[in-house]
């Protein structure tokens, strides 16, 4: 479990393909912090650490996690965003993130904005539905983020600016392609209301 709130940034070093799985080395930016079997979200994607040294560590991509993230668009020396996973009795100051990708989406415009901080708009790959709300918590690219607006495939979310210098966001453009996953609670409301309306139907 994660919460959205990126401690640092990394960069991909190598890539293995093994069958239909990515593995992906990136340099170690924790030291001796890390080891093997733990998880820490990339770009808003768990991972489990297979193999670590000084310098680097590894991870495996599943062929489902190829296909719901933004991986195939990754290159050698690309900077990730980098969360550990939360600690018992820590402050949760972001929102729950189980770094469980929901889908992609495409970045569409970037507004500067006079005090600083910036305006990101998105079109989401799949169509928006009520897991999504205004005032709502989202993770874009495992960055615990506010919804501004959302309407059918487009979001956006504000960026203050130690957000945006502390992430790779400040390395994003327009056409570039972003992790994103829901608030989990609004996916369990979603679904239980889903169900309920099912079963009003039948009856």
């Amino acid at each position: 479990m994660f919460t959205g709130i990126v401690e640092c940034t990394t960069k991909v070093y190598q890539f293995n393909r093994d069958k239909n799985n990515l593995c992906i080395t990136f340099i170690n930016p924790f030291s001796d912090e890390i080891k093997i079997n733990q998880s820490i979200c990339h770009n808003g994607i768990c991972f489990t650490i297979i193999d670590i040294n000084e310098k680097t560590y590894s991870v495996i991509a599943s062929e489902e996690t190829l296909f719901c993230t933004n991986l195939n668009f990754l290159k050698i020396k690309d900077e990730v965003n980098l969360e550990r996973g939360l600690m018992m009795f820590e402050r949760l100051n972001g929102h729950v993130v189980q770094g469980h990708v929901d889908t992609t989406a495409e970045i569409i415009q970037i507004e500067n904005r006079n005090n600083g901080s910036w305006l990101f708009f998105f079109r989401a790959k799949k169509k928006l539905n009520h897991t999504v709300v205004e005032k709502g918590s989202i993770a874009i690219n495992g960055i615990s983020l506010t919804i501004i607006t959302c309407n059918h495939y487009i979001f956006s979310v504000s960026i203050i600016p130690y957000t945006y210098k502390k992430t790779n966001l400040h390395l994003m453009k327009v056409g570039d392609v972003v992790n994103v996953e829901f608030d989990i609670l609004g996916k369990y409301v979603s679904k239980y209301l889903r169900n309920y309306d099912d079963m009003f139907i039948s009856k």
